[in-house]
């Protein structure tokens, strides 16, 4: 699974990887034929916490959420990986654990700890040496090299475009599998990225419903140069309004008959999860 992963970056088309939060998503993005998934730390904290992304998910609910992603389904799994939840030591064992669940690739970030959503203000980073300590203890901490590792910084919106560009240069000489830099301005900035990087290692988009970056198509993106592109919390936001809706409609409606086209029926539903399969195995035994 890693390998594909790794082979599927190197081709011309971009990888479109769709946010997920649980192994609900997961499965339902992989019935739509995507070829991997983003777990986002974001997501998970706005479903599993009811929080924003301000650093308040640990790294034990994020491996916990990805064990049982994959327990579900069979394609590669990037995981939102925050900082490492800590200095260089902590880091590497966030490496372990999340490798152990299944990990495909793992995304660290520059920023301090706790860090914030790369969308909001007020984001602090760490200095280049200290990033390039914790991306060499990630490197030594996974057990194959098949399980990738994937660079962000923060910096541009700290630190300025020249320092931004120097950070990524420093992680790509860490031996890093992939480069992320995040919240680009501007079409001009994500285009003057690629022309840097592109042609030598993997380079992913970020695009944030209302955020910072200006949101493309994958085919667009894959046309600049990158080579991995994320929605990370389109899922999410999609699935709140739908939840607005739908609760909304229940409180005054008291029925949900007014939204049953809109829904799946009971037995929609256990196909969706294959509730007849399960059941079919269970008679095996």
């Amino acid at each position: 699974m890693n390998t594909s992963l790794q082979q599927r970056l190197q081709q011309p088309s971009a990888l479109l990887a769709p946010g997920i939060y649980d192994a609900f998503t997961a499965l339902v993005a992989e019935q739509a034929g995507f070829e991997a998934l983003y777990l986002s730390g974001a997501s998970i904290a706005y479903t599993r916490l009811g929080r924003s992304d301000i650093g308040l998910t640990t790294a034990t609910e994020v491996a916990d959420t990805l064990a049982r992603i994959n327990e579900r389904v069979t394609i590669p799994v990037i995981v939102d990986a925050d900082t490492g939840f800590g200095n260089a030591l902590n880091t590497m064992r966030t490496v372990k654990a999340f490798e152990r669940a299944g990990a495909s690739m793992l995304q660290l970030e520059d920023q301090t700890f706790p860090k914030r959503c790369g969308h909001l203000d007020g984001k602090s980073v760490i200095p280049v040496a200290e990033m390039c300590g914790k991306l060499k203890a990630a490197l030594d901490a996974r057990t194959s090299s098949q399980t990738l590792i994937m660079a962000r910084t923060d910096a541009l919106a700290i630190e300025g475009w020249d320092a931004t560009m120097a950070r990524a240069e420093a992680y790509l000489e860490c031996g890093v599998d992939a480069l992320f830099i995040e919240a680009l301005r501007t079409p001009e900035q994500m285009a003057s990225a690629c022309r840097q990087f592109a042609q030598r290692i993997p380079l992913l988009a970020n695009m944030v419903e209302g955020g910072k970056t200006p949101v493309h198509s994958a085919a667009e993106l894959g046309e600049m140069g990158f080579r991995l592109v994320i929605f990370p919390g389109g899922t999410a936001r999609a699935v709140a309004h739908t939840l607005q809706k739908y609760y909304a409609s229940l409180h005054t409606h008291q029925s949900t008959l007014p939204m049953q086209n809109e829904m799946l029926d009971f037995d929609q539903l256990n196909e969706l999860i294959g509730t007849p399969a399960l059941l079919e195995l269970g008679q095996r035994y």
